[in-house]
């Protein structure tokens, strides 16, 4: 994919997820960058060397984590001005011009964060990953022993620890939590009932190849850059996360999604969960096979003492033709069925429970 068709993708994203300033943005990036020239040339600079990064790189998201990094900073001259993340007001023009004049000026700080992944840590996509735990409890009243690949800062691992409020203004989980997500789930939701037990999770483990400690400056500084600026809500979800983290810290171990699947063992008298959101799309091919075999082989090896999980949030086709969708998908051993049991949006909330 050229450059111009990934940013102009990019910006058609953020469009539909809720964010015009980012929109506009990669937008005019796209533009200067189909008329190349002098208005084109700080662009081609900055991004030189990542010319070939395919789709699921997010080049795009890559450049303004790491313009909007320097703007948390206080290192973007006026740029903060139109930045709504650090109090700004958001013009299009106005936003514009500083933010090209920024990367033309700057470029070596601008291309600063292009050899690293998004780190977003979307705390918004814990609705969809609660419920499945939730439709796992309705099956086996078992703690659960929760693993996740792609981690990040860790603060998906805490989703127990969170409020949800669903529909119909019911509060579900810690209603005095930091963590407030409203319009959780909409349709008949997750199972909630009377008889129903909030998640018991007796131990938490995050991998990740890069991983973000929450608890420090530098990890909140990174988590928060990732977080679209003009998208409040999500920056006040993230806010909360990061206070829960340093209350309860969730150390994230530096590993592979291939090495710790291959250390998984079930344990009697807990479920296990492998979880993971929006995450697969940075796993090569082989990684990803291998994965979805030593699954398998945790599923093979389950029973009713000590059951195995994987719930994913992943963007994917339910059949062949069909959009791809973030979809909430469950495997439960012993047995396997695979059950997709919600469609959700990309940063998490609404969850639309099928």
């Amino acid at each position: 994919m050229d450059l111009e068709s990934a940013f102009r993708g990019q910006a058609q994203a953020c469009a539909s997820l809720g964010s015009p300033m980012y929109a506009d943005l990669l937008g005019r990036v796209a533009d200067a960058l189909a008329v190349g020239g002098e208005e084109a040339e700080p662009f081609v600079r900055v991004l030189a060397g990542h010319e070939e990064a395919p789709g699921p790189a997010a080049l795009a998201l890559r450049l303004m984590g790491s313009v909007h990094r320097l703007v948390l900073e206080r290192r973007a001259g006026g740029l903060g001005t139109w930045y709504p993340s650090v109090g700004g007001t958001y013009e299009p023009e106005g936003c514009w011009a500083a933010f090209a004049a920024l990367v033309a000026e700057e470029p070596g700080a601008a291309r600063e964060w292009l050899d690293r992944p998004p780190q977003t840590n979307e705390v918004g996509r814990a609705a969809a990953l609660t419920a499945g735990l939730l439709e796992i409890g309705r099956h086996t009243p078992l703690p659960v022993h929760l693993v996740e690949i792609g981690s990040s800062g860790g603060l998906n691992l805490l989703a127990d620890r969170f409020a949800y409020v669903d529909d119909q203004g019911r509060v579900h989980g810690d209603p005095d939590s930091p963590v407030r997500l409203d319009g959780a789930w909409t349709g008949p939701g997750p199972w909630t009932g009377p008889d129903a037990p909030w998640p018991v999770v007796a131990e938490r483990r995050g991998t990740d190849v890069m991983p973000v400690e929450a608890a420090t400056t530098a990890g909140r500084l990174t988590l928060t850059a990732y977080v679209w600026a003009d998208m409040t809500g999500r920056l006040e979800r993230l806010r909360g996360a990061l206070q829960l983290a340093a209350e309860t810290p969730t150390p994230v171990q530096e590993i592979g999604a291939r090495a710790l699947v291959a250390g998984i063992e079930p344990v009697p008298g807990a479920v296990t969960v492998l979880w993971h959101s929006v995450m697969w799309q940075y796993l090569d091919r082989a990684e990803q096979d291998d994965v979805v075999a030593r699954t398998e082989e945790l599923g093979a090896a389950a029973t009713d003492e000590a059951p195995f999980a994987h719930l994913s949030l992943e963007p994917r086709r339910r059949a062949p033709g069909e959009d791809r969708e973030f979809w909430l998908v469950l495997r439960l051993w012993p047995g396997g069925e695979t059950r997709w049991l919600a469609r959700s949006r990309g940063h998490g909330v609404p969850v639309d429970w099928q």
